[in-house]
C-alpha cells in the first residue's frame, strides 16, 4: 500500500505544473511545483522542520508510556511538558531539546493567541486525562472493568486487552487522537499556514529580497511553511518523498483515509498543495501560496471528520456484542471528535465545529455511564451531524 501511495505522489506531478497566468495573463510570477518537496539555496537545502520532528517523537514516547502501568503521573506529566535537559525520554536528543508537546497544544496564532481561556482549558483536558490514566486506570490494571468501574476488558475470541476508565474510555487513545487535532492539525492549519504567521513583521519584504534568517539557508516565510509540512511529514525516512504511515498521528490517518477507495487521491492533493505553495513562496507569488493553504485546510480537516465518523460507526457495530472492541473504537472516535474543534473551513477563520459543539459531543459520549450507556441512535445522530458539515456521507466514512 505504501508503494501505491508513493506512486500516486510521483504520478501526480505529471498534472501539477502550474502557471498563474490563467487569470488573464497578469504580471504575477509563474509558479511551477518541483517533482518532490526539495528546495535549495546556493546548493544547500532550504527546508528545515526539526522542531516538528522532535515533537512528533516526544508524542510517540508519551503514548507508549501511557500504556505502561509502571509509570507515574509525575513521569507522564514531565513527558508532556518537557523541560530542556530533563531526562524524560529514551532518546538523548529529545531530552536535550527545549521543545515540548504541551507548549504547542492548542497554541495556534489564529485560534488561541487571543483566546487563552479556551487554549488553557484544552491543555487542562490533556493534563486531566494523563493524570487519570495514572490514578484511575493504572491502579485498576488487574481488575475487570464493569459499569462504573475502571479496569481491563478483553476483546472477543482472546483478542487484545483494553484498559479503560469507569465509563469505558481508554485515556491513551483519547490523548493520542486528540493530539492529532490539538497539536498537528492546529499548528498546520491555524498557525504556520496563517498569513498572520507567514507575513508577520518583515517576512514579505525579506522574502521578496531573498533575505535569509540569521545564519540559515531559508527565509522566515519559507521556514514557516516548512514547519507546517513537518507536522505531517516530519517523521518520514525521506520527507521530500513521503509515503505516509510514518507516525501514529496525522501521517498514519492520512494513510488510512487514502487507503479507503472513497477518498483515494487525498494524499496527492495535500502533498501537491504543500509543494506548490512552497514553490509559490520562492516565486514570491502569495496568491498561489494562499490558494494552496486553503486546499490543505480543507483536506486535513476532512481527515479528522472522516475518522471521527469511522470510529463512531465501528464502535456502534460492536456495542453489546464485543464491548472491548467497541470501547476501543469509541475511544479513538472520542479523540477524533475532540479534534474537530481544530479543523478549518477553507476561506474562513472558523472550525467545522466550535469548541462548544465539540464539548456537547464529548458530554454525549461520556454522560452517565459513558460508553456502557451508548446505543446506535446516539452514535448515528452524532455521525450524521458530523458528516453533514463535510462533502462525504456517513456511509462513505463509516466503512
Amino acid at each position: 500500500m505504501k508503494k501505491i501511495v508513493l506512486s500516486l505522489f510521483v504520478a501526480s506531478v505529471l498534472f501539477q505544473s502550474c502557471s498563474n497566468d490563467d487569470d488573464g495573463g497578469n504580471s504575477e510570477n509563474q509558479v511551477v511545483a518541483p517533482t518532490t518537496y526539495s528546495f535549495e539555496r546556493n546548493g544547500n537545502s532550504s527546508v528545515s522542520f526539526g522542531g516538528q520532528t522532535t515533537r512528533i517523537q516526544m508524542a510517540h514516547e508519551l503514548i507508549s508510556a501511557l500504556k505502561d502501568n509502571t509509570q507515574t503521573e509525575k513521569v507522564l506529566d514531565a513527558m508532556f511538558a518537557h523541560v530542556e535537559g530533563e531526562v524524560d525520554f529514551s532518546d538523548a536528543d529529545l531530552n536535550a531539546s527545549n521543545k515540548s508537546i504541551r507548549s504547542k497544544t492548542a497554541a495556534s496564532e489564529d485560534y488561541f493567541k487571543a483566546n487563552t481561556t479556551d487554549g488553557n482549558a484544552i491543555k487542562a483536558d490533556f493534563d486531566t486525562w494523563i493524570a487519570a490514566q495514572a490514578s484511575d486506570v493504572f491502579t485498576n490494571w488487574d481488575n475487570d472493568a464493569s459499569v462504573g468501574n475502571a479496569g481491563k476488558i478483553q476483546e472477543a475470541g482472546g483478542g487484545s486487552t483494553r484498559y479503560v476508565n469507569a465509563k469505558g474510555l481508554e485515556y491513551n487513545q483519547a490523548v493520542n487522537k486528540a493530539l492529532i487535532g490539538a497539536l498537528m492539525t492546529d499548528q498546520i492549519l491555524n498557525n504556520y499556514l496563517s498569513p498572520a504567521v507567514l507575513d508577520a513583521g518583515s517576512n514579505i519584504a525579506d522574502n521578496n529580497a531573498g533575505t535569509v534568517a540569521d545564519g540559515k539557508t531559508y527565509t522566515t516565510m519559507e521556514h514557516k511553511w516548512d514547519e507546517a509540512y513537518g507536522y505531517l511529514y516530519g517523521n518520514e525516512d525521506n520527507p521530500a518523498v513521503p509515503v505516509t504511515n510514518a507516525d501514529s498521528f496525522l501521517s498514519k490517518y492520512l494513510f488510512r483515509v487514502e487507503s479507503d477507495t472513497d477518498f483515494t487521491g487525498i494524499a496527492a492533493d495535500i502533498y501537491n498543495a504543500f509543494k506548490l505553495g512552497r514553490a509559490a513562496i520562492v516565486a514570491k507569488n502569495y496568491r498561489v501560496r494562499d490558494e494552496q493553504a486553503e486546499i490543505i485546510r480543507e483536506k486535513i480537516s476532512e481527515i479528522i471528520g472522516i475518522r471521527a465518523v469511522y470510529y463512531l460507526q465501528q464502535g456502534k457495530a460492536s456495542l453489546g456484542i464485543d464491548n472491548a472492541s467497541a470501547f476501543h473504537d469509541l475511544s479513538e472516535g472520542f479523540g477524533f471528535v475532540y479534534s474537530l474543534q481544530f479543523t478549518r473551513k477553507p476561506n474562513t477563520t472558523e472550525p467545522y465545529f466550535t469548541k462548544t459543539e465539540v464539548d456537547n459531543f464529548i458530554n454525549t459520549l461520556t454522560t452517565g455511564n459513558g460508553f456502557w450507556d451508548l446505543d446506535a441512535t446516539i452514535l448515528d445522530t452524532m455521525s450524521n451531524t458530523i458528516s453533514s458539515k463535510f462533502s462525504f456521507t456517513t456511509a462513505q466514512a463509516g466503512s
